[in-house]
């Protein structure tokens, strides 16, 4: 069974930066993807940066695009995202997640192209 666990959350005033790990671990896992979402209450998941490891590219969403890093190592099963210039819009829980599926229709933009989730780390950026 693969579990994946996200640290590195936590409280920072807005224009600061933070950092946050995601490791898996058990089963039989090759990623395909691994990415980073984020969630605040009374809304859906939203997408927020992925790491196809096959062609070694990246890609945000535009809200974040700029202001976060994903990177990673698929031998490691490791997945950061850096995050700078944070603002209060940014704070809600974010989860990692990684996929063995490798598909040529998938954009590893939206929750059900992945398998395994992580159960989440709180960012919180004060004004």
């Amino acid at each position: 069974q693969v579990q994946l666990v996200e640290s590195g959350g936590g409280l920072v005033q807005a224009g600061g930066s933070l950092r946050l790990s995601c490791a898996a671990s058990g089963g039989t896992f090759s990623a395909a993807a691994m990415g980073w979402f984020r969630q605040v209450p009374g809304k859906e998941r939203e997408f927020v940066a992925t790491i196809r490891w096959s062609r070694g590219s990246t890609y945000y969403a535009n809200s974040v695009k700029g202001r976060f890093t994903i990177s990673g190592d698929n031998a490691k099963k490791t997945v950061y995202l850096q995050m700078n210039s944070l603002k209060p819009e940014d704070t809600a829980v974010y989860y990692c997640s990684a996929t063995n599926a490798y598909s040529s229709s998938y954009s590893y933009t939206r929750p059900h192209e992945y398998t395994y989730w992580g159960r989440g780390t709180q960012v919180t950026v004060s004004s």
